[in-house]
């Protein structure tokens, strides 16, 4: 049974919605609506998973290889240590050693406080900031 308004050539989906109400159509896109963007929460939940697990392998990766690099520095400080003991006392070749390092941390803090030193924090979003009470002030009196 055809309807006589409708082109013949019409698709399923027009010959629907001549015979379907608006609210039934505009209820049925609502659940489809919502059917959707209940497919893409999931996915996102999904993805947002998959990426925290990686990242956390990852973090865990970072850290071993830290604690690896702890490790050797430690082993090649011990055996500049006793090779420098061959040249000179053993006493004295682990006060030289300590030296070394008390250098390498005063280097890097130094160049740490100046980078500290350097951060601005976000100077043009304070200065709009407080901009805002006399924007507002202006359009109280404006009206």
């Amino acid at each position: 049974m055809t309807d006589p308004n409708l082109d013949p050539g019409a698709t399923p989906s027009e010959e629907k919605a001549a015979h379907t109400s608006l609210g039934d159509l505009l209820g049925e896109v609502s659940r489809d609506v919502s059917e959707l963007m209940r497919q893409e929460v999931e996915l996102a939940k999904a993805e947002i998973k998959q990426s925290a697990t990686r990242a956390g392998k990852g973090a865990g990766l970072y850290g071993g290889a830290g604690y690896a690099a702890m490790m050797a520095v430690l082993f090649l400080s011990i055996a500049a240590w006793w090779g420098l003991g061959h040249l000179i006392d053993n006493g004295w070749s682990g006060v030289v050693i300590a030296v070394i390092w008390g250098i390498i941390a005063l280097v890097l803090f130094l160049m740490g406080k100046k980078k500290f030193e350097s951060v601005k924090g976000a100077p043009q979003t304070v200065d709009t900031v407080k901009e805002i009470p006399d924007a507002l002030k202006r359009n109280e009196e404006n009206r």
